[in-house]
Parts: structure tokens; sequence; C-alpha cells
């Protein structure tokens, strides 16, 4: 398993042992029963504390204040643990990439695809590659719009990823595969573009760095290569703003 659920995990793991250490002897000594909701409240609030300190990104602190509350409203619904193991594969498999590597699913929107269509005309770029594929959002109007050119992209979300080879159906200049985005070679391509997180950027940049060839272009959105700064800096208008941070190999 990888590293960074373990720590998520761990921290969980030590809200509940710091919270129940303390409320287990105080009600034992009482004589009183444990109020559970109020201590999964408690648990929650620890964990939040926890994920704060050791900075972990915004939906892990949310999910580590939630987790046992929610943990304790759904264990008096008496809902089949079928139902919990289906809710899990399904998250799974459309939102693996979060656990493994936590970079979660995000989809560009339309003025994210625009810029792309002009930077692609632009630089005249005639392989397109997009690691981190999701839904084909970004790749499917780009290869209609540039029916010559080729654009490839990587998903490791089964689900996601199949999705997007349905919507793309039609498209001989399109090629969505499922894997690994780390076993994905960026050698020859033209523009490599990624929506990630702030997560594996540091190795992204280094991969980049190793494989793409000079003059080619790396494109992150929103999320730039730690301590590197960026040739070009665009600015996507929307809800919220974004920006493509480009750098030249």
């Amino acid at each position: 398993m990888p590293v960074a659920p373990l720590r998520q995990f761990a921290l969980q793991g030590a809200a509940v042992i710091v919270v129940l250490s303390l409320a287990w002897p105080y009600y034992g000594w009482q004589g009183q029963a444990m109020p559970w909701r109020e201590t999964s409240l408690v648990i929650g609030g620890v964990a939040l504390l926890f994920a704060t300190l050791t900075r972990q990104p915004w939906w892990w602190r949310l999910i580590h204040a939630l987790f046992m509350p929610l943990a304790w409203a759904v264990q008096g619904l008496a809902i089949d643990p079928g139902w919990f193991l289906l809710a899990f594969i399904l998250l799974l498999l459309v939102y693996r990439g979060a656990l493994s590597g936590q970079i979660p699913l995000y989809l560009s929107n339309r003025q994210t695809v625009a810029a792309l269509d002009r930077l692609i005309g632009r630089e005249e770029a005639e392989r397109i590659l997009d690691l981190g594929a999701g839904l084909g959002s970004t790749l499917i109007p780009l290869a209609d719009a540039y029916p010559q050119r080729q654009f490839s992209g990587v998903e490791n979300a089964p689900l996601t990823w199949l999705s997007s080879r349905l919507l793309g159906v039609g498209r001989p200049n399109l090629a969505l595969r499922w894997g690994d985005l780390w076993q994905t070679p960026l050698a020859g391509q033209d523009l490599v573009y990624a929506f990630l997180s702030p997560a594996p950027m540091a190795r992204l940049w280094q991969k980049a760095r190793a494989e793409m060839r000079p003059g080619s272009l790396f494109v992150s959105n929103s999320f730039p290569a730690p301590g590197i700064a960026p040739n070009e800096l665009i600015e996507i208008p929307g809800s919220p703003p974004r920006r493509l941070y480009c750098y030249r190999m």
C-alpha cells in the first residue's frame, strides 16, 4: 500500500487511540456508558487537528474530520454491508488515483480546453499527451479540432478510463490507455499536459526533464513544478480561475 494512505490511516488511528484512552477510563470510573455520538465527534476533531498539524491536503483534513462522525451515524441505519462493499468498489473504480497517488479526479473546463487549443495551434504540436485523462473532457474536443494531429491519454481509474474510451469512439487520432502515468514514456511528445495535484509534481517534473525532447512543452494545470519558474503563465478565467504553468524543455 502506498505511503500516503498509510499515513492517513495512522493519523486516524492515533486520534482514535488518544480519545478512547482518555474516555474509557473516565466513563468506566464513573460507571457510565460511553456516549458514542459525542466520542465520535471528538475523534473527528482530534483527527482534523492531527491532519492540520501534519499539513495534509484539504480533502484529507475533511475526510479525517467527518470519518468517525459519519461512521457513527451510518451504523444506526442498519444498512446491509453489501452496499458498503459496492460503494467502495465503485469509488475505487472512479477515484483510484486519489488513493494510490493523491491525485483526485479533476476535470478541465471549457476555458482550459480553449486555451490548450490556442497553445497547440501556436506551437504547431503534432503529438499531444494528457497524463490523467479522466473522462476525456480535454482530449476529445481537441482531437475533433485537430483531426490531423495525434492525441493520447493515460488514466489509471478503470471505470473513468472505460467511460473516456466510450466517449472517444470514432476518432482515429485519439488513443486512450488504461495504465500508470509513471510507466508512460514522454519521449516523442510535442506537448504533455497534466492536471493532477501538488503531491506528484516534483517527481513528474523530474520525469519530464529526463524524457521530453528539447523544445517540447510541459503544461501543468493549477499546480506548478516546485521551485521551478515557468517559461509562460496562462491565466484561465472561470470559477474557480486556473493557471497553466508552461515549461519549455
